[in-house]
């Protein structure tokens, strides 16, 4: 057991999506020997179910939008609970990020005039997400993808990253990181990276729910480790619920339907055919958002002088007035409302517009969305909690770990805009590349991998096969889906939280006692979901634990005994760190926001 596959490199990118791509790039470009390590295949990230574009204020479309327009709009969808610093990073440099992906061979659709198209997305004032069809998040992976290969950088696929190593040598956990354990998926070998480095771009964790629009990778590893390894999480309570998810068959329900459907004009409806959405605009947004249908309807060919629908309201609000209709017994046939396009546009323009809809339905559903309504209901899609970072930077509270994209938490508060992911992972995936190369430059020697560190990884991986437990993995996880989904879902209660976190605490007994059958680790699925368990088991405590202690309302948290938003809450933060294997949820003040940038609050719409 101490001889293992290992390599060293300046800085190991977990996940290849793409955060992860455009930080490998950047640290490459900087200089780094750079590594980037994938549980799938390279180009199979969730990255690629990014549909509806990019949200960058280039003023294709509207020449109005600028990053301070865009940067409120951010602000305000994530009820003022985003790191500031964060969200005017974001709004400033995302028009340089999208110029570069074309200078990169990226192919966008485009306005009359030749430039970069741009469309309507809810929660954002003007038209401003670069697109490509309805199939911008797979061109953006093409393109990052070959600008990676095309440089050189060595790429390990169908490998999983199990622990980070700390220079320590107490167990992973230590003052700064000195590599990460894995796994070969085919034969289950281990392998060892040497890195002073790591930038984690793991992604989310939908997977610790039934009904997701998430892909399998989604187990919450990146959030995971990064406890383990002494770093904090932040806002862990806030999970988007994507509104609109397909909901038949049932093979696919919770697969994601663009948003773009709705800011092609697409608008919702109940049983009993009304346009449900006039009736669930908050007073947060009533002065901005249309109350009746001939003023939303206007509001696509002329913004200036109409206000927008209630359907491009942001996606929690949306989320919780499908929610309502459906639980009011006005929902549609397979439990859902209706989603309709086909009366709003040719079958020329949505089969241009939203090829990838139109097959998605036509294929899976056997449903013509040029014809008839799709059904749609919320469906698990994205955390806004993840790993604390510093802004400008992108690193985490221990020396040499980075988190970006998903897995990175403050850029979106409480709730994120659509198309605001995308322009994040290539915003912060430079950022953090750039200053991972940087931190290895200036280091006056590298951290020693501990052998006890890694041996004591190699035995965690194998336990399962030694335990003469008679737990399934499958069941335990299935398990902790059905618990999440019903308990810590779209809809919370304190009471159904607590019994949670005791359902949590069972799971976790239960999985101390999974064994896995077969004979050897290749191809073993069912060691991979034991392994996952880990991860998912920790990740949805975090997210249960800060939901129980946040009692209020606001953006992707709702608790039905708490409906309000307060305003005391929206002045700090929840942090989680893990010692010992105890988790400690602490409030942490909101970073202070800078009087220039107050003051463009103040501005009437």
């Amino acid at each position: 057991m101490t001889d293992f596959e290992s390599h060293d490199y300046d800085v190991v990118v977990v996940g290849a999506g793409g955060s992860g791509l455009r930080a490998a790039i950047a640290a490459h470009e900087a200089g780094a020997r750079t590594a980037i390590v994938c549980k799938s295949l390279l180009g199979k990230a969730h990255t690629v179910m990014a549909e509806g574009g990019i949200a960058a204020a280039m003023g294709n479309v509207w020449p109005e939008d600028n990053w301070q327009v865009h940067f409120r709009d951010t602000m305000r969808g994530g009820k003022m609970l985003n790191n500031w610093r964060m969200a005017q990073l974001h709004a400033q440099e995302a028009p340089s990020r999208v110029w570069e992906l074309e200078e990169w061979g990226a192919l966008f659709d485009r306005t009359k005039e030749g430039k970069i198209s741009q469309r309507d997305f809810g929660g954002h004032r003007y038209a401003r997400l670069a697109h490509v069809g309805d199939r911008t998040g797979l061109e953006m992976i093409r393109t990052l993808q070959q600008r990676a290969v095309d440089l050189g950088i060595d790429v390990f696929m169908e490998c999983t990253i199990t622990r980070l190593l700390g220079e320590s040598g107490s167990g992973g956990r230590g003052d700064r990181v000195s590599g990460a354990f894995a796994y070969w998926r085919e034969t289950g070998s281990f392998i060892t990276f040497r890195a002073p480095a790591i930038i984690l771009a793991t992604g989310g964790i939908g997977r610790s729910f039934t009904v997701t629009s998430n892909s399998w990778e989604y187990s919450g590893d990146g959030h995971a480790m990064a406890l383990w390894a002494g770093a904090s999480l932040l806002n862990m309570e806030f999970v988007q619920f994507h509104p609109t998810g397909m909901v038949w068959p049932p093979s696919v329900k919770g697969l994601l339907i663009t948003e773009s459907v709705r800011g092609e004009g697409g608008v919702l409806r109940n049983s009993d055919g009304k346009r449900f959405m006039f009736d669930y605009i908050p007073e947060f947004f009533k002065a901005e958002t249309a109350d009746n249908e001939a003023e939303a309807d206007a509001w696509y060919d002329d913004h200036k002088n109409n206000r927008r629908p209630p359907e491009l309201l942001p996606r929690d609000e949306v989320a919780r007035a499908i929610n309502s209709e459906i639980k009011a017994g006005r929902g549609s046939p397979h439990g859902g409302v209706f989603l309709d396009i086909a009366t709003r546009r040719s079958a020329e323009d949505i089969k241009r517009r939203l090829p990838s809809m139109y097959h998605q339905f036509k294929e899976l559903g056997d449903v013509d969305i040029t014809k008839d309504p799709m059904e749609v209901a919320p469906t698990c899609h994205y955390v806004m909690g993840g790993i604390e970072v510093d802004a400008d930077t992108e690193a985490a509270t221990v020396s040499g770990l980075y988190a970006v994209g998903e897995v990175s938490g403050g850029m979106h508060g409480s709730n994120r805009l659509g198309g605001n992911s995308l322009s994040d992972l290539l915003v912060f995936g430079k950022r953090a590349g750039e200053s991972a190369a940087g931190y290895v430059a200036a280091l006056p020697s590298r951290p020693a991998v501990a052998a006890a560190d890694v041996q004591a990884a190699a035995d965690e991986a194998l336990a399962p096969f030694a335990n003469p437990g008679a737990e399934n993995p499958y069941a335990v996880m299935k398990d902790l889906q059905e618990h999440m989904q019903s308990l810590v879902g779209i809809i919370r209660k304190g009471d159904e939280l607590e019994i949670a976190l005791k359902e949590i605490e069972r799971l976790k007994e239960r999985a101390r006692n999974v064994s896995v059958k077969g004979s050897g680790r290749s191809y073993n699925p069912g060691w991979h979901t034991a392994l996952d368990l880990r991860a998912m088991l920790t990740v949805s405590e975090c997210i249960a634990r800060a939901a129980l202690t946040r009692t209020e309302s606001r953006g992707g948290h709702t608790r039905d005994d708490y409906p309000a938003t307060d305003p005391e809450w929206g002045k700090v933060n929840l942090v989680i760190t893990e010692r010992r294997g105890v988790l400690q949820v602490d409030r942490k003040p909101l970073p202070q926001m800078p009087d220039d940038l107050k003051a463009l609050f103040e501005e009437t719409h």
